[in-house]
């Protein structure tokens, strides 16, 4: 006899047709955690320590500066004397200057330590004389004077340079430059101390020896 068919109910799947995959789960296309390495973390300190410093430094500085309110020493001459100065064989200069040499330190709170200090005479291009001085110290609002004497000796100079030293000396009107080279300290008070090189220039005129004098001077100071 004949079975009874059984009932399949609404399912209408093909047999020849595959059934579908599984999607996979969304976490596998999320990017992975990733252990930040121990040397990034410690560049990146350093950095924040590095430009924490530099702005307590520029800070400190500021600070600093508007409570001294630190000013440039400056350097002058008071009196310049010419005793001699003639031309031997023509061309070599032989010469005797004496001058008076001013160091003011302009600061009301900051005392100024001097050293390394070294003036140059020229007569135009040409070094006639060097000269030392010793080191010293100046107090606040102080001027301190040095006295220099300079002495050339058989330094030869151009024809250029001997007309116009002939010219000058008959016009009453002898023109020297002054060159300085100092090292400065200023003493903001305690550990604050500071150092630099000053640089003075002064273009001077003198009368004719042997009595020459200071007629007219132009000086300036810079670091």
């Amino acid at each position: 006899p004949a079975l009874p068919a059984t009932s399949r109910g609404n399912d209408t799947t093909d047999p020849g047709q595959a059934s579908p995959r599984a999607s996979p789960p969304l976490s596998s296309f999320l990017p992975r955690d990733r252990r930040t390495k121990a040397h990034t973390w410690f560049a990146a300190a350093f950095c924040i320590i590095f430009w924490l410093l530099v702005i307590i430094g520029g800070l400190v500085v500021l600070i600093v500066y508007l409570v001294f309110r630190p000013r440039s020493p400056r350097f002058d001459v008071n009196s310049v004397t010419l005793k001699a100065a003639y031309l031997d064989m023509g061309y070599l200069l032989n010469a005797d200057i004496s001058m008076l040499a001013n160091f003011t330190n302009p600061n009301k709170k900051v005392s100024v330590d001097f050293s390394s200090m070294y003036l140059d005479l020229y007569f135009e291009n040409t070094l006639i004389a060097t000269q030392s001085i010793e080191p010293f110290s100046a107090a606040r609002g102080q001027s301190m004077f040095a006295n220099i004497h300079m002495v050339t000796s058989q330094v030869r100079l151009s024809v250029k340079d001997t007309l116009l030293l002939q010219r000058q000396i008959e016009n009453n009107r002898v023109m020297f430059t002054l060159k300085g080279l100092f090292r400065a300290r200023s003493n903001l008070g305690g550990f604050l101390k500071y150092s630099y090189w000053l640089h003075g220039l002064c273009s001077v005129m003198v009368s004719s020896p042997p009595t020459g004098v200071l007629r007219d001077k132009r000086c300036r100071t810079k670091h």
